[in-house]
């Protein structure tokens, strides 16, 4: 028979938690687990599984329990498994586990099947087997709210783990279903754009011109500014976002102090993404139109 010392090292790892198995497996007897059970050492959480002591579980050690309570080839999933990636701020009160074979309800566990989830599909994430970022988003897809799947997508991003060679696969595997383009909707938004900046001028003044205003003049200088378009008489600019670069945070602290600049001389500016322009330029062009004829009225 291990040592207890063994036992504590386990329980250490598992945020104190371990299961019947796992205890049978450091050769403690059937007899042994019962009566530390009497005793108070062992408090269940789930059939089979144990915390050691009468601390209060952390997050971490409520998962474990859930993973190991369903078995084999379990992992952390959904809610649960975004919490544990760090896209969503709170874990859930009911642990998430995704697992390939059919089990017994279980409380305080909600549980989903896959009969087959794919090798690239799971993975561990401090000490618990959980879905890969990919996976989790997608899972997400299905369960959560447009706004939690949003702002788990942008979280992604801002930790570096938005990585499209492992999202795009995964989304053409499960193309025809709700959650991949739901997934897929959201994830646009922060794909390297397909389109190129002469293609945007070009699509920008066709749809100005369809509306009937006034051209504006491109890349020009204006004072000490270079503005991308301009309209002279009505000092109105329009400033968009993809045709130069805001990479860093002292380019973004720059770029609001120059607008400020801009409003102190008199200079009115709009600020359009290029996506918009390459997706929605009739709408872009009418907007420009109303607040071009605002400044018209005040000058």
């Amino acid at each position: 028979m291990r040592s207890h010392h063994d036992l504590a090292a386990l329980a250490e790892t598992q945020h104190g938690i371990v299961s019947f198995r796992q205890l049978r497996e450091l050769g403690f007897t059937k007899g042994h687990i019962s009566r530390a059970f009497e005793a108070g050492r062992l408090r269940r959480i789930h059939r089979g599984v144990y915390a050691i002591g009468h601390g209060r579980l952390s997050d971490h050690g409520i998962c474990h329990a859930a993973v190991l309570a369903c078995g084999a080839g379990a992992v952390l999933s959904h809610h649960s498994a975004a919490w544990l990636w760090g896209f969503l701020p709170r874990c859930p009160r009911e642990a998430a586990i995704t697992t390939p074979s059919r089990g017994h309800r279980r409380r305080r566990i909600r549980v989903h099947r896959a009969a087959a989830l794919a090798e690239s599909d799971c993975t561990n994430h401090k000490g618990l087997p959980v879905t890969s970022v990919a996976r989790t988003l997608l899972d997400l897809g299905a369960v959560g709210t447009t706004r939690e799947l949003t702002s788990a997508v942008d979280r992604a991003r801002r930790l570096g783990c938005l990585d499209f060679s492992a999202l795009d696969p995964l989304i053409a595997r499960h193309r025809s279903t709700v959650p991949a383009k739901r997934l897929q909707q959201v994830v646009a938004l922060y794909r390297k754009p397909a389109f190129d900046r002469a293609r945007s001028e070009l699509l920008f003044l066709d749809a100005l011109e369809q509306e009937g205003e006034s051209l504006p003049v491109l890349n020009c200088w204006v004072d000490k500014w270079e503005i991308d378009a301009y309209w002279k008489a009505e000092r109105f600019a329009v400033e968009v976002d993809g045709w130069e670069s805001h990479g860093s945070r002292q380019a973004f602290e720059d770029d609001r102090l120059r607008l400020e600049e801009m409003k102190l001389a008199g200079i009115d500016c709009l600020r359009v993404s290029a996506r918009r322009i390459e997706t929605h330029p009739k709408q872009v062009a009418q907007r420009i139109g109303k607040f071009l004829a605002r400044r018209r009225e005040y000058l």
